[in-house]
């Protein structure tokens, strides 16, 4: 019989990491396969993930663990998770509450790349 709630750590240890020890984590929309946002996770931010169904990453520029949506409220509900073939991509399909982005776009991927203004310089 197959185990069908492995053990987070073990399936941690068993991931390919970047440099950083960290692990691309790519969202989709559950209902239309919408790619709405990629971050990294690390191993608390993927346990946590697996233990309340919702989101956490790990953000490099703050050097700290998040749930997405704890000060925006725009939450992102696990509905299927995935890793790929070389076991170093995480893919959520997910419920999303709200935008995925920070910048209040729906998607994280918004600028076709034919359309995107160099000379404008976006930090947001």
């Amino acid at each position: 019989m197959m185990n069908t709630n492995p053990d987070p750590h073990a399936m941690w240890a068993k991931m390919k990491k970047n440099s950083d020890g960290l692990v691309p984590a790519i969202t989709q929309d559950y209902e239309n396969n919408q790619v709405l946002m990629m971050a990294y996770m690390n191993e608390e931010a993927f346990c946590l993930t697996c233990e309340t169904g919702y989101m956490h990453y790990y953000s490099r520029s703050r050097d700290s663990l998040w749930k997405k949506g704890e000060t925006s409220g725009h939450f992102q509900k696990v509905i299927e998770a995935y890793i790929d073939c070389d076991k170093d991509t995480l893919l959520y399909k997910i419920d999303q509450t709200g935008a995925a982005c920070h910048t209040g776009n729906r998607t994280c991927f918004y600028t076709e790349l034919n359309n995107w203004d160099l000379s404008h310089n976006e930090e947001e």
